[in-house]
């Protein structure tokens, strides 16, 4: 899956300005008479990343990219042995209850 800043030829840390001016520069060159399809794209693309919040929503959304085991590496990697033992305990109990749950 192409990402919407690939799409729009920005980095991921343009401005709300750059990302515009290049959405209006790829709106110019690629009409929506010439080919709909790419158009549609580019518009999907602009209305991800528009604004900050648009591109906040997209970054904790956009769960196909996520890193999900380093993240989680890093995280028990931050603990200290009690905490652990701590979470171990938690998630004993969450898996209890659900299998009660279910039976």
């Amino acid at each position: 899956m192409t990402s919407p800043f690939e799409i729009l030829d920005i980095a991921e840390q343009a401005t709300d300005a750059e990302i515009k001016d290049a959405y209006l520069q790829k709106v110019r060159s690629n009409p929506p008479d010439k080919d709909p399809a790419v158009f549609q794209l580019i518009q999907e693309a602009y209305e991800t990343i528009k604004d900050e919040n648009s591109r906040l929503n997209y970054a904790l959304f956009n769960l196909q990219q996520a890193d999900f085991d380093g993240l989680l590496n890093r995280a028990f990697r931050q603990q200290t042995p009690l905490q652990l033992f701590a979470m171990d305990d938690f998630f004993k109990l969450l898996t209890a209850d659900h299998l009660k749950k279910l039976s």
